[in-house]
């Protein structure tokens, strides 16, 4: 499949002629961005060959090692393969790599499949409700002032903003972060980067339908008071009340 109708500014070579190399990573990720959307979206099919390398880098008006660069990046997500002579051709959604932030950006930046947020929300009150569990046995002092800290930001910005979402983020981290399992610490971007996509997905045609904050208050007074039985219940409390929004949300949608 050629791909066209990507605006990226300047033509390459005058990208060139100046030599604006500051631009060559935003340049790479603009490309990978345009053609992850299109392959997570079903645009692109699994299965699906891509056309050369040339033809799509002289139908994005990039150069064809941004183009190399970009698709490189795609691979690596495990959203494409390239073999030589055989092509690039998309993978089966069975090997993409769906938590990885950017794959997680794409999925939500059209209308995520119902499937897969639902598939979010369950693998979350599968690792959730068990880190909060092993923080609250092992949390220390830095960590429970990162948690607070976090809250104190989410009650100053909201969740209706991009700074109370950082927050959120920031919240799930330091309670990961708090279990002291190398293991769980590296879900953080992934857990993180599910939390505030979904927090977005929700509000995107109206307000939120009420405040998270207290919700994750209890997980945090838990997890400080050092009760895991209460940390894990509060933070399955939690999922399944966000999870409820969400799905009121995709109703109201598909009203």
């Amino acid at each position: 499949m050629e791909v066209t109708g990507l605006s990226l500014g300047q033509p390459a070579e005058e990208r060139d002629r100046r030599g604006e190399r500051s631009t060559g990573r935003r340049l790479r990720g603009a490309i990978a961005h345009y053609l992850g959307r299109a392959i997570v979206s079903g645009a692109i099919a699994p299965g699906e060959k891509l056309t050369g390398e040339v033809a799509n880098a002289e139908a994005l008006d990039v150069s064809r090692s941004a183009y190399r660069e970009a698709v490189q990046a795609l691979a690596a997500k495990g959203l494409v393969e390239s073999r030589t002579k055989a092509g690039t051709r998309v993978l089966p959604r069975s090997r993409w790599n769906l938590l990885d932030p950017d794959v997680l950006a794409w999925a939500f930046s059209g209308e995520p499949d119902p499937g897969f947020v639902h598939d979010l929300f369950e693998l979350r009150a599968i690792v959730e409700p068990a880190a909060a569990r092993l923080a609250a046995e092992r949390r220390e002092k830095q960590d429970i002032a990162a948690l607070k800290a976090a809250l104190a930001k989410m009650r100053r910005h909201t969740l209706a903003t991009e700074a109370g979402r950082s927050a959120d983020r920031e919240f799930h981290d330091a309670l990961l972060q708090a279990t002291r399992n190398s293991a769980l610490t590296t879900l953080s971007a992934s857990i993180g980067a599910a939390v505030s996509w979904t927090t977005q997905f929700k509000q995107r045609t109206k307000a939120l339908p009420r405040d998270a904050v207290p919700d994750h208050v209890r997980v945090s007074d838990a997890i400080a008071a050092g009760d895991p039985d209460a940390a894990e219940e509060a933070m399955r409390a939690l999922i399944d009340l966000a999870f409820r929004d969400t799905r009121h949300s995709m109703d109201g949608a598909a009203d």
